[in-house]
């Protein structure tokens, strides 16, 4: 029986749940303002987690929610009401890393799946299988693992258990995120999502009886970033993660913005499809629009992670600034007669190069030959934050989306 691996997108808050389950994502995962290893993103509130459920399961996807801290004696105490109100949200699932946690969840939500996290730290089978016979229904392998390792790990543990392996997206320079950089220089717990990323700092060496002299270390003439990792991108090799055994493919990204996340997800649902579509195939052909697509998003360099070992997992020792060459733009919010309606995200001008992403992973040229604003307006560019404009184009669903050629 063919495996059908499931597609899991971030969702920083309800807009970016709502555009990566247009955009294919089979599931999602988000967290409350506590307990969730992201302090940047808006998060949920209770009752808009409970609004997202219901948005997700109307449409067939589920919801996880995240909490994978280590908390305090102080925290552990508001461990229960937690779990009962996303309990009573309809949350598809718990994703853990403390064993109290876990624990928690299986005396105040005990019909809802614990999913391990990555940050457990789960590198082999031994430890997989342990996570299952402490009631986990998945386990979120650590990054660091080659595709003969997930294998080994599928072949040797229950096939009731569920794997699930990251995709695409930032990696940490410190095995599975258990590194304490931040905390050391800056203060900020990055095991309570507060990580200040020093691993992307410029760095120049010191001798200690010189001070205030500073010495390049080689990589270039602006610093050396010698802690600084590639972002994962997978898309031409997803065939092998989910031959490994691989039961959900998972993009990184909870901090990033609802474009990142409904272009991302539209291009590896793009390539997951393509690999159901002939599974059997041992020469998976990745469709060009894919790796384009993935061009279209921020991004730093890209490496195929630790799948194929250590080697190929390189850092970026030239620079940590990100490659940006589109910019988001505007969201379509409804089409009519062959004029779309929108509203602004970023300036754009007449005569720039404009694409639009549509949900369903089309990317459309776009050369309209005029804007008007809210009061009719024929204007030059879009300069004014959320302005709402009409401008010509073929037809387009509602939240396609806008970008520009920088």
């Amino acid at each position: 029986m063919l495996q059908i691996p499931e597609l899991l997108s971030p969702a920083g808050d309800l807009e970016r749940l709502r555009y990566a389950i247009n955009y294919g994502a089979d599931a999602v995962y988000c967290s409350l303002p506590e307990f969730g290893m992201r302090s940047a993103p808006a998060n949920f509130t209770p009752e808009q987690l409970t609004e997202g459920v219901i948005y997700a399961h109307a449409r067939g996807r589920k919801v996880y929610l995240t909490m994978n801290t280590l908390p305090t004696n102080e925290e552990a105490d508001r461990l229960p009401d937690a779990i009962r109100s996303a309990a009573a949200a309809g949350v598809d699932a718990f994703i853990v890393a403390d064993l109290g946690v876990l624990e928690a969840c299986k005396q105040f939500a005990p019909d809802i799946d614990v999913h391990m996290s990555t940050q457990t730290g789960i590198t082999n089978w031994a430890a997989a299988r342990a996570a299952y016979n402490l009631g986990a229904r998945r386990v979120v392998l650590a990054r660091e693992l080659t595709l003969q390792d997930i294998a080994t790990i599928r072949d040797k543990t229950p096939p009731e258990l569920e794997i699930e392996a990251f995709v695409h997206g930032a990696m940490c320079m410190s095995v599975s995120g258990r590194c304490l950089l931040s905390n050391y220089l800056t203060g900020r717990d990055s095991n309570r999502g507060q990580c200040a990323q020093p691993c992307r700092w410029k760095y120049y060496l010191s001798e200690e009886t010189r001070p205030g002299q500073l010495y390049e270390i080689g990589e270039n003439e602006d610093g050396s970033y010698i802690l600084n990792a590639n972002d994962m991108c997978t898309a031409p090799f997803l065939d092998l993660i989910c031959k490994a055994g691989v039961d959900s493919l998972k993009i990184e990204g909870r901090a990033k913005t609802f474009y990142y996340v409904a272009s991302v997800t539209a291009a590896y649902r793009r390539a997951l499809d393509q690999y159901l579509a002939d599974p059997m195939n041992d020469n998976f052909e990745l469709p060009d629009e894919v790796l384009a697509e993935l061009t279209r998003t921020s991004h730093r360099h890209y490496s195929p992670g630790f799948y194929f070992g250590r080697e190929q997992a390189k850092q970026a020792t030239d620079s940590a600034t990100y490659i940006r060459e589109w910019e988001f733009v505007g969201t379509v919010d409804s089409w009519e007669n062959g004029i779309a309606s929108c509203q602004q995200r970023g300036k754009w001008s007449l005569g720039d190069t404009l694409e639009v992403l549509c949900p369903d992973g089309r990317s459309i040229p776009l050369h309209p030959e005029w804007i008007r604003n809210e009061a009719g307006e024929k204007v030059e560019s879009t300069p004014h934050a959320m302005e709402k404009y009409t401008i010509p184009t073929p037809e387009l669903p509602p939240m396609s989306l806008l970008r520009r050629k920088v």
